[in-house]
Parts: structure tokens; C-alpha cells; sequence
């Protein structure tokens, strides 16, 4: 077991320390983008819709065609007040957030046909894109930061962080 001086080390303070490194490396590839970690989780909460650890499927927004953004894109639009209870901000921050993806033609809002006070959010061909393009290379530096575990390690790792995000 890993040690910090004389003490065992705290399992949520590895975790955590780990979690940084993978942070910073993250945050650091949303600069070419000019995009922020806060506009990035709108972006993803707004097109991710399937629960955390659900297998993707056919219609996972995740596996969409980003080429084919329009058809998906109907069925994926969010009102605002919903995607600020998903990213639990206020609605004011959420409306400020999709203002700064709007300007950056990633995301559109339509008035909602059920309910005339509603805005819908709903991702351009470019958010899809861009979501496509950052997952991919996200994806790709994950797969470096955790290279120097064996591949018995990473698969045991995502056996418990898998078992641990299952709970409640």
C-alpha cells in the first residue's frame, strides 16, 4: 500500500490526486479550442443523455454520426432550465454558459413547442463535431496517462471505479 510519510496513505486522497493529474491534462486540451471546462461539460451534459456506466448503444448520442447531427439533434434538445439541474448551476450560469457555446455556433435555441416560456438547447453540426473531435482525443490521452498500469491493473482499476460509480 502507497504511504504518505509514516501514515497509509487516504484512498480519496490518491484518488484525488490522481483524478488532478487527469484533470489538468484534460483542461489543457480544451485551450486549442478556445473552449473552457465549464462550456465543455454543457456541451457534453447536453449531448451525453445516457446514464453514467450504461453501455453505448445504436441511438447513444455519444455514437451518433456527427455528420448527421440535424437528425439526432431534434430528438437531443434540452431545455435550459433542465441542462442547469443536470450541471447543477444556477439558471442564470447555464444561460451564460450556452450564450458563450451559442456565440461560438456549437449550440442553438429554439423556443420550445410545449411550452411557449421554454427555451430549448440543442448542439449545431459543429457541436457535434467538436464533441466528436474532443471525446476521440480525450479518449487518447486517457489511454496514455493510464499506459503505465499493466493491463491487469487497468482492467481491475475499471472493475472498481466501475463498481464504485454504480453506487447511489
Amino acid at each position: 500500500m502507497t504511504s504518505i510519510g509514516d501514515h497509509p496513505a487516504d484512498l480519496g486522497e490518491l484518488f484525488h490526486s490522481a483524478f488532478r493529474g487527469l484533470r489538468r491534462t484534460w483542461a489543457e486540451q480544451l485551450a486549442p479550442w478556445e473552449l473552457t471546462p465549464h462550456q465543455w461539460r454543457a456541451l457534453m451534459t447536453l449531448l451525453r443523455r445516457r446514464p453514467f456506466g450504461q453501455p453505448a448503444g445504436a441511438a447513444d448520442p455519444c455514437t451518433a454520426d456527427p455528420g448527421a447531427p440535424e437528425s439526432v439533434a431534434a430528438t437531443e434538445a434540452m431545455r435550459l432550465k433542465d441542462l442547469a439541474e443536470r450541471l447543477r448551476i444556477a439558471p442564470r450560469s447555464a444561460t451564460e454558459v450556452v450564450d458563450q457555446l451559442e456565440s461560438k455556433d456549437l449550440v442553438r435555441r429554439n423556443p420550445d413547442p410545449t411550452d411557449r416560456r421554454a427555451t430549448l438547447v440543442v448542439a449545431t453540426a459543429a457541436g457535434w463535431q467538436l464533441f466528436a473531435d474532443i471525446t476521440a482525443e480525450r479518449r487518447d490521452k486517457s489511454n496514455e496517462y493510464f499506459a503505465q498500469l499493466s493491463e491487469a491493473d487497468r482492467a481491475e482499476l475499471a472493475r472498481i471505479l466501475g463498481q464504485l460509480g454504480e453506487r447511489p
